[in-house]
């Protein structure tokens, strides 16, 4: 078996995104620690390399969010070194216009991508923060999007990444216009065209949302007894709420039209699907303990890590917010194995840098209202 291609950011330069002031950081290849109080931009930083690579924000779905209050705009570019092409840097830029919803400006080397689904896809990144624990204990749609990326990598194997970012836009889209229809009246001319688009793209939705959760069951299933040693037995499941077949699916959307009418959205489909997790054959939600919660979240993080990176046969960045300080001391310590265990770039935010179980291939940075320096 042939070890992965590892990539890594080299270096940030920001302007005017949130506190961050205009600067340039340099990264290493390995471990980052960001130190500072609760308040001066560790978050920041995390959420600009993240803009950076994703295009999208995972604190806010307003881009003009990220602009400094008093700025026009905001700016984050990277510079990656990315084994897969050798002596080659790869630019990557996001401009975010502070006005309204926050436009953005999106260059790959320089020029505009073919679509935003390619520059998405060029550096693969894992975020871990407080907020994933809502995975295990939150509602459905956090783990759509975790099934979602992880999809979205597995088919960029055969090129199909972007394919299936389109399927989900217009799935959504298809979804809003026959609840406006519904609305207005029940005319099979208007809702059959509707229907049959929300079937053709749910259904590849769905099929790649099973592939999947299958890439991620057994990981995370391993990784929960690691790190649980729990005498319950976790079992992952997919719960998708269409058939995989776009004739039934689009049988069954014109069977449930007035029941839809009267709910206000499609009763079926997978903008509903859901990643069932059962502790002892039980709903882990009723009966999983807070620290087998942490746990599990762990666990698919370190799956979605896993499978990413077999999918691309590169180690995905991971990025870490504050999330030391959620777990107990047993869970914290699988968390620093887990880390040792990685071997791609790891870049973590903490108020208290001396609880980082880290000694070799670190560099610290402090930060302190808006700026970031070196150790």
């Amino acid at each position: 078996m042939t070890s992965n291609a590892t990539l890594g950011i080299h270096r940030l330069e920001v302007r005017d995104f949130r506190n961050l002031e205009a600067q340039v950081v340099e990264l290493g290849p390995r471990f980052n620690v960001l130190a500072g109080e609760n308040g001066q931009g560790k978050t920041n930083l995390l959420e600009a390399l993240y803009v950076a690579t994703t295009t999208r924000s995972f604190r806010t779905s307003t881009l003009g969010d990220c602009v400094r209050h008093d700025a026009a705009s905001a700016f984050a570019r990277i510079r990656v070194l990315d084994d897969r092409q050798p002596g080659v840097a790869r630019i990557q830029s996001v401009e975010l216009d502070g006005q309204g919803a926050g436009r953005r400006k999106v260059q790959l080397d320089g020029k505009r991508p073919p679509t935003l689904a390619e520059y998405a896809l060029a550096t693969p990144i894992v975020l871990f923060e407080p907020a994933s624990l809502a995975l295990s204990q939150g509602g459905a749609a956090d783990r759509r999007r975790l099934l979602d990326r992880v999809a979205i990598h597995l088919a960029a194997r055969h090129g199909g990444g972007a394919e299936l970012l389109v399927d989900l836009e217009r799935y959504r889209r298809a979804h809003g216009h026959r609840k406006k229809a519904l609305e207005r009246a029940m005319d099979a001319r208007v809702l059959d065209p509707y229907e049959r688009l929300m079937a053709e793209h749910g259904v590849r939705i769905v099929r790649a949302r099973r592939e999947a959760a299958e890439a991620l069951a057994g990981r995370v299933v391993a990784g929960f007894e690691a790190i649980a040693t729990a005498p319950l037995r976790l079992e992952i499941a997919y719960a998708p709420k269409a058939p995989e077949d776009v004739d039934a699916f689009s049988a069954l959307l014109a069977e449930r039209r007035e029941l839809d009418a009267r709910r206000g959205s499609a009763t079926r489909g997978p903008h509903l699907d859901d990643l069932a997790f059962l502790l002892g054959g039980r709903p882990a939600r009723q009966v999983a303990s807070q620290g087998q919660h942490r746990a599990l979240v762990l666990a698919l993080k370190g799956a979605e890590l896993a499978a990413i990176a077999e999918a691309r046969e590169v180690e995905p960045i991971l990025l870490l917010d504050d999330v030391s300080s959620e777990l107990d001391p047993r869970r914290n310590a699988a968390l620093f194995a887990f880390l040792h265990a990685q071997v791609g770039q790891v870049v973590l935010t903490t108020t208290r840098p001396e609880l980082i179980e880290i000694a070799g291939d670190r560099r610290d940075f402090d930060v302190v209202a808006g700026l970031v320096r070196p150790r």
